[in-house]
């Protein structure tokens, strides 16, 4: 049986991600919901790709994440001439004791937080690099497994694949990510803050909010947070619905998606949904922490129609139609519990 949270610790939950999310909010002006996913996301213990055009500040909160969380911070500037040892790492050549012999020297992967900043501008090689170390949490070079640091995050961002130079990232790759967040721009009000209150757009300095031993607290209490199987159907059936061979599959969906999206996507909206609860300081999850986080748990992870595309039709569209025409519960319910 499921020992359900104590009004203390729920508040003791929700303080310490209030501590990120004001850091964060400090830092990247005028983007409040951008902030919460970053943070639900990390919580969540998963990846996160933010996209959006240069210069919107995307690598600047990445960076103050890392502070924030009181992380070790590693960032790899993506390119097309990158190669997988630079980010994994590889073999160098040492002698000691008079012999000469292959150590492994640790990439700038080996950090609890790395940036992979622009990752869509490195060739495909490069990128499915981090394939492994995203889903393992490891490396292997030369048949040898290295263990990354614990806890590990990877923080892309890339640009929109339309920028010249850019190589889309395969579906494989994209499914690793808990979440791809959209970066939208910020209206004049905001600019105008930013030019008055910040000499050459330098945010301000960010000190760190959690200690070690706060963060793994934090991690504790999310994942204390209790998923009611009711609400745990309603995100099963929600990736479900992106298949159109499902039962009773939407004919909008059947028209626009090609393939849907893996069980991977339901773990990550249930694994969000909790960290999104306890934000709205909430011991249980509710139906709208699940269509809070559904559609930048869902959308990079549905593969559409060339033709839809076309049509100008996109993945995150096809998941708010999800989220208007799928039920909350899968039957009505009686009259006794209206």
């Amino acid at each position: 049986m499921t020992t359900m949270m104590t009004a203390a610790e729920v508040a003791r939950g929700r303080e310490l991600l209030a501590r990120v999310r004001d850091g964060g909010n400090a830092v990247l002006l005028g983007q409040q919901e951008l902030v919460d996913l970053c943070v639900i996301a990390l919580c969540a213990r998963g990846h996160l790709l933010l996209e959006g055009l240069p210069g919107l500040g995307k690598t600047e909160l990445v960076k103050a994440l890392g502070r924030l969380l009181g992380l070790t911070f590693r960032r790899v500037q993506f390119t097309p001439d990158l190669l997988p040892g630079d980010v994994t790492g590889g073999p160098i050549l040492q002698e000691r004791d008079g012999e000469k012999r292959f150590v492994f020297q640790p990439g700038p992967l080996f950090a609890n937080l790395v940036l992979a900043d622009e990752i869509n501008r490195a060739s495909p090689k490069t990128q499915s690099a981090l394939l492994e170390a995203m889903q393992e949490r490891a490396v292997t070079v030369l048949g040898e497994t290295h263990a990354l640091p614990a806890p590990f995050f990877v923080l892309a961002t890339q640009n929109p694949i339309e920028l010249e130079g850019t190589y889309p990232l395969p579906e494989a790759q994209l499914d690793r990510f808990l979440f791809k967040v959209e970066v939208p721009a910020v209206g004049a009000d905001v600019l105008t803050r930013i030019l008055t209150g910040r000499r050459r757009g330098e945010p301000p300095p960010v000190a760190t909010a959690l200690t070690a031993a706060e963060l793994d607290e934090l991690f504790r209490l999310v994942d204390a947070v209790y998923l009611p199987e009711a609400v745990a159907n309603y995100a099963a059936r929600l990736v479900a619905a992106t298949h159109a061979a499902a039962p009773g599959g939407l004919a909008e969906v059947a028209a626009a998606v090609r393939y849907g999206a893996s069980p991977r996507a339901a773990i990550a909206i249930a694994e969000a949904a909790r960290a999104a609860a306890l934000l709205a300081g909430r011991p249980n999850v509710d139906f709208a922490d699940v269509q809070r986080v559904a559609v930048p748990a869902l959308a990079h992870r549905l593969v559409l129609h060339h033709a839809a595309t076309v049509a100008g039709t996109t993945a995150a569209a096809v998941v708010r139609t999800l989220l208007e025409r799928v039920p909350v519960v899968a039957r009505p319910l009686p009259e006794a519990v209206r």
